[in-house]
């Protein structure tokens, strides 16, 4: 699937994949929305002091780790 055909979601939409509203934790970045389900550093919602369900494009200069770090979740959407 190419980017341009991924669904867009609501910021709203987004907060409700925060790992406690809904099973899945997503989160989103410079304009897309990753799964981070499967990730260990992500259980519960919660990853360091950043918690799912919002966009961390803004975050990412105060991590330890290179915006990298997405190319191993899967692109599901972008934000709208």
């Amino acid at each position: 699937m190419s980017d341009d055909n991924l669904t867009v979601y609501t910021k709203s939409q987004l907060a409700l994949r925060n790992g406690q509203d809904k099973p899945e934790i997503w989160v989103g970045f410079k304009g897309y929305i990753y799964d981070v389900s499967e990730s260990r550093l992500w259980k519960k919602g919660m990853h360091y002091e950043h918690w799912a369900g919002q966009d961390l494009t803004e975050e990412l200069a105060d991590a330890p780790h290179s915006e990298s770090v997405f190319e191993r979740f899967k692109k599901i959407g972008r934000t709208g």
